[in-house]
């Protein structure tokens, strides 16, 4: 395993990213943990440490230009309480592939209040009873929760099952984590009904980033395709670029992207 070092840092990829944010690559060095970013200097909007061994989420200095962290495929269980503190700009947070089991480890993540994309594709904790209502609810800006829009039906659902479940807390403080159920399925809630076109369900999340890394899509077009999708200005548009991602037809968007 790799140190992150200062000297790291120096030499590791930077550039402009498709979305015209400052980003640092450090993709792939096998590193166990987040340390010496005060050596960035706070000039980075976007640090992708994507394919590493990072097993908690810490270590951050003070850092209020960053807005997007990318941490696909490390080992993280654990978020440090104070990232909100350090990370007060954060929107964007991608922990797809990684190790978080209970929603009670998720509670740290939630003192980032600016976030409005997130997700945990891919983590034991998404087949926990109640997933997402549970986020949702203690996420106040989120739009976007693995790579699905957040509905105005669920904010209500969501803080309908908070406030039951502050209420029974005492005589159930184990509700939260024995139960399973199908990703991100409220537990005796009732459910919005998904859109349909022309009679078809809409496609899973699931399985979304195999899709697209099998057709040949770079973390860059990701960020772009999120962006697009947060800049949309009609309701169609949303659907197509959902339907893109979904597909994991976004090989080459940021390129076409930052062309517009």
């Amino acid at each position: 395993m790799v140190k992150l070092t200062p000297e790291i840092i120096e030499h590791a990829f930077q550039y402009t990213n498709a979305i015209k944010d400052r980003e640092l690559d450090l993709r792939g060095y096998k590193m166990p943990a987040i340390e010496n970013l005060g050596s960035t200097f706070d000039q980075f909007d976007t640090i992708d440490f994507s394919d590493n061994e990072i097993r908690k989420l810490d270590g951050f200095p003070l850092l209020k230009r960053l807005k997007n962290l990318v941490l696909t495929e490390n080992k993280i269980k654990k978020i440090s309480a104070d990232v909100g503190e350090n990370l007060p700009n954060l929107e964007t947070v991608i922990l797809t592939t990684n190790e978080i089991e209970d929603l009670r480890d998720l509670d740290n993540l939630f003192t980032c209040k600016g976030l409005v994309f997130v997700s945990l594709l891919h983590n034991p904790v998404v087949l926990k009873a109640n997933y997402r209502l549970y986020v949702i609810g203690h996420l106040p800006n989120l739009r976007f929760l693995d790579f699905k829009r957040v509905t105005q039906s669920e904010r209500k659902q969501a803080k309908s099952y908070l406030k039951h479940a502050f209420i029974s807390k005492k005589n159930q403080p184990s509700e939260l984590h024995i139960k399973t159920f199908t990703p991100g399925a409220p537990l005796n809630v009732p459910q919005e009904k998904p859109e349909t076109q022309n009679g078809n369900e809409p496609k899973s999340m699931i399985g979304v980033k195999r899709t697209i890394e099998m057709t040949g899509a770079t973390g860059e077009d990701v960020l772009a395709i999120q962006e697009a999708i947060k800049r949309a200005k009609t309701l169609s548009e949303v659907e197509r670029l959902q339907h893109l991602l979904s597909s994991g037809q976004i090989a080459g968007f940021a390129q076409k992207y930052i062309k517009t």
